[in-house]
């Protein structure tokens, strides 16, 4: 079978919402070029072991590469491709130099080329995220493993969005909480709330193969009995109260739904949101202070922000 390669050259802000909607255009695979990789410092307290190539990353801005199979729907759909992500201008997300290019190259070269990007990270004091084909040894006797196998283009749970609501919810769970994850896209965030012992999780997508996605990794990591997945949208339909909601999407959503987080909440819950890029921050924070949360923590990693607020 035969794919071609569609690659964008854009900003490290328009990278989550350009991948999902590569994601709903059918792609099988994403990869994130970003520079910062290269000079990033990493805490050796994690012991993250990296070997970059900065032959594989752009000099400026940030490359997304997604996988699209060679049918005669394909001109079609990459046109769609480019207005979804042109229509993200309304939304005040700097696209960056926008320029997209298609190649094509066969299924062995597209099966190697994005795993060459995903290995085994530690990514908290408690959570290391592996690839499925990696075989990793824990270096501690407290050491959570979560398996992921991001073959859709829904990450490798490495990105500092991700990151940060894992190392929040760490903050956060005790042990018997009610946890619901809004837009779980792989899972793991509900993997990690399971992992850290939540009484009940809720994970929730609109995409339905998304759902499909989260209920494979659920699954292999042993998280069934503790998580359930449903297709739906934001908190419509979800019967409160709950201790926790987490969600890692964009701030536009996130302003969206606010009020109905607090409403769901217990009293003293905890809201924890993520994939807020910095500009955004204080329109954040505002709207959630003035719905009634009081902000516990500012987490943030890179250009990306992410709340721990309490329900007053």
């Amino acid at each position: 079978m035969k794919w071609s390669e569609i690659s964008i050259h854009t900003t490290n802000e328009a990278v989550e919402p350009i991948s999902n909607i590569l994601h709903e255009s059918g792609a099988s695979g994403v990869v994130i070029e970003d520079p910062f990789e290269l000079t990033k410092e990493r805490e050796d307290m994690y012991g993250e072991i990296y070997q970059l190539n900065p032959d594989d990353f752009p000099t400026e801005g940030v490359i997304i590469k997604a996988y699209l199979p060679v049918n005669s729907f394909l001109g079609e759909t990459v046109d769609a491709i480019k207005e979804s992500i042109n229509n993200l201008l309304l939304f005040d997300i700097d696209l960056g130099l926008n320029n997209i290019s298609i190649s094509e190259v066969n299924e062995e070269e597209w099966a190697t080329a994005w795993k060459k990007y995903y290995n085994p990270v530690k990514i908290s004091e408690k959570f290391t995220i592996v690839p499925t084909w990696e075989t990793y040894e824990p270096v501690s006797t407290d050491e959570k493993i979560i398996e992921l196998d991001p073959g859709m283009a829904f990450g490798t749970g490495t990105h500092p969005t991700t990151v940060l609501c894992i190392q929040a919810l760490e903050d956060t769970i005790k042990g018997n909480e009610k946890v619901v994850d809004v837009g779980t896209g792989s899972g793991v965030l509900s993997i990690a709330a399971a992992m850290l012992d939540a009484k009940e999780v809720l994970a929730l997508d609109l995409d339905e193969v998304a759902v499909d996605a989260a209920k494979l990794n659920i699954k292999l990591n042993k998280a069934q009995n503790t998580v359930t997945v449903r297709q739906g949208n934001l908190l419509n339909g979800v019967k409160g109260p709950v201790d926790v909601v987490v969600a890692n999407i964009l701030a536009e959503v996130i302003l969206r739904f606010t009020d109905d987080v607090y409403n769901l909440l217990t009293p003293g819950g905890t809201f924890i949101s993520s994939g807020i890029i910095h500009t955004k921050k204080q329109e954040v924070k505002e709207n959630l202070e003035k719905v009634g949360f009081t902000i516990q923590e500012t987490m943030m990693m890179e250009d990306w922000v992410a709340f721990i607020a309490k329900k007053r």
